[in-house]
């Protein structure tokens, strides 16, 4: 597999659809060439995590080297330059040099005595591990001798070994989620690249039930409660992984039901080119690797995302050598080039996730709600939430995932902003948002996408404490216009909130958000409703900050039912009475 890959990519330098990235990279390579390689985390960086719960000094630095590695390798493999490939010499041996290829975040896996940091298997253990073995297979005759036989050294005893040779489980492996099928992923590649016989038989096998546990966490319907982000994550390197596996062995992993059905999700939630619903640590803006959508499209029929196109080689700030790799290797222009369909969209059952994308008059708008549950992988207390775009705009908003930290994903996660039911367009009730678990589960009483639009209806009851109730129904019509029903039961107190990166601007009975393309429009009963702004500064998710705004309504007085109409309109694409926050 890895040398067929190394091939690809050296064809890959002459194909026209990827000379930007091919002269990136190669431009990357060359610097590397002439400057010092990247530097090593220091002590003092690693402790962070330990000390104060903070990875954004740490792991900036470790990925800049995965960079290199990756820029070096690519242009190794295309253009076999003497001075590439000492560059990448000395960056294969500088990396067997690394303290560890895991994270000081993942340091939780170390739960047996016999385990330490040096042989932590986590994701970027796993990555690291995948590319190094690629590297020393494709390039194995142009390389030094000690180099390649370190490497191989190093994968075996700090990845392999610790995985695929100690039958105790590591935590991942039952994780049902992203983990699973990246860690056994990418180890499962390393294995196919170095391994043997009996050796590389054990490994597979282990892969195999690794791969199963993730799809066991797949839908019916192929949703992803994790984000169209993991799932380029999860599913990404679960077809690396598969098609590494058939080119060695002939057993093809896609050809099942829940992996086809998986293939398909990013296609059907879209909100228009690259923006998805950025439900529970989701994101936005995603671009997703053009080489695992072409692979898919050719090897099972499934609907390449509209908007799709070749990424850079920063769209990774993690630089992970399987999106990079396939890339180039896999990307075929005819498939990215499939015409657009602005209209579309699904009902996810399992997930209870709605979608939906219509073109009013030549405006691009879209609308996503979310039922499920506040257990899931990567959580939010976010049952009932909801994102309205248009012309690709963010007007009300999901913010997706914040900085991770020790705290992020620690006992107090849910006094977070992101996290939070009060980071979300859901109601407080009696002053409490909505609480975690399990047992806070919606309920769907009616569900349907249809020639005139779609209709949700919800009961949210579950997801807040004492007797009192919440059903809410989303009625969204095919000339853009979402009406929310909110219907309350037994309560006391009660707040709708509503969440933009747009300032409000809080009129007689109505509020507007207005972007630079497109507008939304909050029209609301004055006498029953008492409407606050604020705006926050938060951490984004790679701890760059931002500012929210929050819409507040508090009722009046103690109320049993109320009904908000929001409209985004074609005539208020160009209204500017408004600025983005």
């Amino acid at each position: 597999m890895s040398e067929s890959i190394a091939e690809q990519i050296r064809a890959a330098a002459d194909a026209r659809h990827l000379t930007a990235l091919v002269e990136e990279i190669r431009k990357a390579a060359g610097e590397l060439t002439v400057t010092a390689l990247p530097v090593h985390p220091t002590w003092s960086q690693y402790r962070l995590f330990a000390d104060i719960g903070e990875r954004m000094t740490y792991e900036p630095v470790f990925f800049m080297r995965r960079r290199a590695l990756n820029a070096l390798a690519a242009a190794a493999m295309m253009d076999r330059e003497p001075a590439v490939l000492k560059a990448l010499a000395d960056m294969l041996w500088s990396v067997c040099d690394e303290y560890t290829w895991a994270v000081p975040a993942h340091s939780y896996l170390i739960d047996t005595p016999d385990r330490d940091m040096t042989r932590c298997v986590d994701l970027f253990a796993s990555e690291t591990a995948h590319t190094l073995a690629e590297i020393v297979t494709g390039l194995a005759d142009l390389l030094p001798q000690p180099v390649t036989d370190r490497v191989r050294q190093e994968v075996e005893r700090r990845v392999l070994e610790p995985y695929f040779d100690d039958p105790h489980p590591w935590i991942w492996e039952s994780a049902r989620n992203n983990w699973v099928a990246v860690c056994a992923g990418a180890a499962g590649m390393a294995a196919l690249a170095l391994r043997q016989g009996l050796k590389l038989d054990r490994a597979l096998e282990r892969c195999r039930a690794a791969m199963d546990e993730y799809l066991s966490a797949v839908d019916e319907d192929g949703g992803c409660v994790e984000g169209v982000n993991y799932w380029i994550y999860g599913y990404g390197y679960f077809t690396y992984f598969a098609e590494a596996l058939r080119d060695r062995t002939g057993e093809d992993l896609l050809d099942q039901p829940l992996a086809r059905d998986a293939a398909a999700f990013p296609a059907a939630v879209q909100l228009g080119p690259e923006r998805f619903p950025a439900f529970a640590d989701g994101a936005a803006h995603q671009l997703i690797p053009a080489g695992v959508l072409c692979r898919l499209e050719a090897r099972l029929g499934v609907a390449v995302p509209n908007g799709s196109r070749i990424q850079n080689l920063d769209f990774d700030h993690c630089y992970r050598w399987g999106h990079l790799s396939r890339t180039l290797a896999w990307t075929r222009p005819e498939i990215l080039r499939r015409p657009a369909k602005r209209i579309g969209g699904a009902w996810l059952e399992r997930a209870q996730w709605m979608i939906d994308r219509r073109d009013v008059d030549g405006l691009a708008v879209a609308f996503a709600a979310k039922g499920g549950h506040n257990d899931e992988s990567h959580n939010h207390n976010d049952l009932g939430t909801f994102v309205l775009e248009a012309e690709g705009e963010e007007l009300l908003a999901d913010l997706g995932a914040g900085e991770y930290t020790a705290e992020y994903f620690g006992p107090r996660r849910y006094e977070l902003l992101h996290p939070s039911s009060e980071g979300h367009s859901v109601p407080v009730i009696d002053g409490h948002g909505q609480r975690a678990g399990r047992g806070a589960a919606a309920r769907v009483l009616r569900a349907e996408r249809h020639l005139y639009g779609a209709d949700l209806e919800l009961d949210l009851s579950a997801a807040y404490d004492g007797e009192t109730g919440l059903t809410r129904t989303f009625t969204w019509q095919a000339h853009g216009t979402l009406q929310l029903t909110d219907q309350f039961f037994g309560t006391r107190s009660v707040q709708e909130i509503f969440v933009s990166r747009l300032r409000p601007n809080i009129g007689d009975g109505t509020v507007a958000w207005h972007g630079s393309h497109a507008a939304a429009l909050l029209t609301f009963d004055q006498a029953m409703w008492h409407p606050e702004h604020e705006q926050l500064v938060v951490p984004r998710h790679l701890g760059e900050p931002e500012v929210v705004h929050r819409l507040r309504l508090t009722a009046r007085s103690e109320l049993d039912a109320a009904t908000f109409e929001f409209t985004i309109h074609p005539a208020l694409a160009q209204a500017r009475s408004g600025a983005p926050g």
